[in-house]
């Protein structure tokens, strides 16, 4: 991006971070290139494959016999339709993320016509029947729920300090109450959203 150098980056530490964090850039992102899409074709495959192995009755009797999947078996029709079902697994995943980027954004403070501009183009109407709890009109004193991550959150308003606040339960069963210090519910977003993508994976 020509204009990158004047977009601040601020560092985690810094007393302007949060306030930078959320105030949008724009242009929000730039075009894929042709390359970037062949390498996210290539990491999706990488990924559905695995689950593809892990589904496969083929795959299954030979790590039952004790031998190695060999690639050259992926040539085979029915493991083909074990990846087809995983492909349909990983289009399914897309949609949740898909779902959750943009409630985080429209609760941030996207538009209806922006997530939609970022969906591929389509029309703020069809953006809105896709997700039609992302952007939402609300008073100072109404609560914010927010899912991401496999986790939970709810930011709150606090009238006395004028300040928003939020509880979080994270996918690993973390949990965070904050202090009523955030001065936007953008802020108290972002915190909260931060929480849960640093707690995303249960613990094993």
């Amino acid at each position: 991006m020509d204009d990158a150098a004047a977009i601040p980056t601020p560092d985690k530490n810094d007393e302007n971070f949060w306030t930078t964090v959320v105030t949008p850039v724009e242009p929000a992102w730039k075009e894929p290139a042709e390359d970037d899409t062949f390498t996210m074709d290539d990491e999706v495959l990488d990924a559905a494959r695995a689950l593809a192995e892990r589904i496969s009755t083929r795959a299954l009797a030979y790590h039952a016999a004790g031998k190695r999947f060999d690639p050259a078996l992926m040539a085979a029709p029915d493991v083909q339709l074990a990846l087809l079902r995983a492909l349909y697994e990983a289009k399914r995943s897309v949609d949740r993320l898909a779902e959750s980027a943009a409630t985080v954004a429209g609760r941030g403070g996207a538009s209806y016509a922006q997530l939609g501009a970022a969906w591929g183009g389509i029309k703020r109407q069809s953006a809105r029947l896709k997700w039609p709890h992302a952007v939402t009109k609300r008073s100072a004193s109404e609560s914010i729920p927010l899912h991401y991550a496999g986790g939970t959150a709810v930011v709150h308003h606090d009238p006395d300090a004028d300040a928003w606040w939020y509880t979080a339960i994270a996918a690993d069963q973390r949990d965070e109450e904050s202090e009523a210090v955030h001065p936007t519910s953008t802020e108290a977003i972002a915190r909260a959203t931060e929480f849960l993508l640093v707690h995303a994976q249960p613990t094993r």
